[in-house]
């Protein structure tokens, strides 16, 4: 059953006539060049855009339901990390929101913060933190309130190769360790074909390829070949 399902999606000026259905447990890739229209698909699924056509989850729609409702974790490109707070109060934010209690935010956190391997520096403020850092703290803010859907936009972009490496990885074992249905925005072919269980390709707010990796890198039709020629990825 789809957990994510996209039906005639419209946006001012960018996505024209989306049609998508996400399976639980999936790693979706969306590959497209800059202004392709990746982000506002993420936003769509987010209720932080607005569109025209349906948004459902598990066959529920989703059209009036506001994005703090809908129980995502949302990786944004630039990680704004609350600077005034340590990596802990940072991380523990959404769930002092939800009014947990403090033992049960300590658990939780701790155990996110030793998921991800950054334990070590929840004492530290964004300032003295480093890129791969703040990446993975965001990421530790993201599923603290324990999501099903993960939606990443370019969250490798601003890191250098090892930590970009790394980190891809990491997010691949939690993607399979948390159950998670992730979708995952990048311009990186790489980075698409390690990670994908199935890519969608966007170009000028279209639709162009919904598929497995197999079918883009190894078998591309006319059309895919077309577009890796004159994008800029």
């Amino acid at each position: 059953m789809s957990i994510i399902k996209l039906k005639n999606i419209y946006t001012p000026y960018c996505l024209k006539n989306i049609n998508i259905e996400i399976e639980s447990g999936e790693l979706i890739v969306i590959l497209g060049s800059s202004g392709a229209g990746k982000s506002t698909l993420l936003n769509v699924i987010s209720g932080l855009n607005e569109y025209s056509g349906n948004v459902y989850y598990n066959n529920k729609n989703m059209d009036k339901v506001p994005t703090e409702e809908r129980n995502i974790g949302y990786l944004m490109q630039d990680v704004h990390l609350f600077p005034h707070m340590k990596v802990f109060d940072n991380v523990a934010f959404g769930l002092k929101v939800r009014k947990y209690s403090r033992n049960i935010i300590r658990e939780k956190v701790e155990k996110m913060l030793y998921l991800l391997k950054i334990i070590n520096i929840k004492n530290r403020y964004p300032k003295d933190l480093s890129g791969g850092e703040k990446q993975r703290v965001g990421l530790a803010r993201a599923l603290i309130a324990e999501p099903k859907i993960l939606l990443l936009d370019e969250p490798l972009s601003s890191l250098d190769p090892r930590n970009s490496t790394e980190i891809r990885d990491e997010l691949f074992k939690l993607h399979k360790h948390l159950n998670l249905t992730t979708i995952f925005v990048t311009h990186n072919f790489s980075q698409a074909k390690a990670l994908a269980d199935r890519i969608i390709i966007i170009s000028d707010g279209k639709l162009i390829h919904y598929g497995s990796a197999v079918d883009i890198f190894d078998k591309p039709n006319k059309k895919i070949e077309s577009f890796i020629k004159v994008s800029n990825l």
